[in-house]
């Protein structure tokens, strides 16, 4: 089932159920998509790949948001923010955890034959080839330049 079935499927299980919060955060999601399919006309609409990297961009901004809510000192709508992220993350694939991440940055510096920081780029390109839906690539930067004793 693709991501958009799922999010018409979750979203009527949703309404069914009146889970107001849930419901909220999967339309936002659906019109954050019709958006992002608008954007790429006059193209087919955008594959799985782009939707997953849409939600990760919509999980950080709120993280973000609930940064500054904690600050502000409004829990009640960093709480929101977090409900939110629930739900975005409920779509998006598993992340590795810190021994596979490295063992992954380990294996593209083999790969690509990186020996100094100045091959960051081409092992950061082998990575995301190769691991972009499982890996976070702003986890993965300080791992490459350590490994490439940067």
């Amino acid at each position: 089932m693709s991501l958009r079935d799922r999010f018409t499927a979750e979203l009527k299980t949703s309404m069914l159920a009146k889970d107001a919060p849930r419901t909220a955060a999967l339309r936002m999601i659906t019109a954050k998509l019709k958006d992002t399919d608008i954007a790429a006309r006059p193209g087919p609409p955008v594959d799985d790949a782009a939707i997953i990297a849409m939600l990760r961009g919509m999980a950080k901004s709120r993280r973000e948001s609930v940064e500054l809510y904690r600050q502000g000192n409004r829990p009640e709508l960093a709480d929101k923010e977090e409900a939110e992220i629930a739900v975005i993350e409920a779509f998006l694939p598993q992340q590795m955890d810190e021994a596979a991440m490295q063992a992954a940055v380990q294996a593209a510096v083999a790969e690509t034959g990186a020996t100094s920081i100045k091959d960051m780029g081409k092992v950061m390109a082998a990575l995301k080839a190769k691991h972009a839906a499982s890996l976070d690539m702003a986890k993965a930067g300080p791992l490459v330049k350590a490994a490439l004793g940067g």
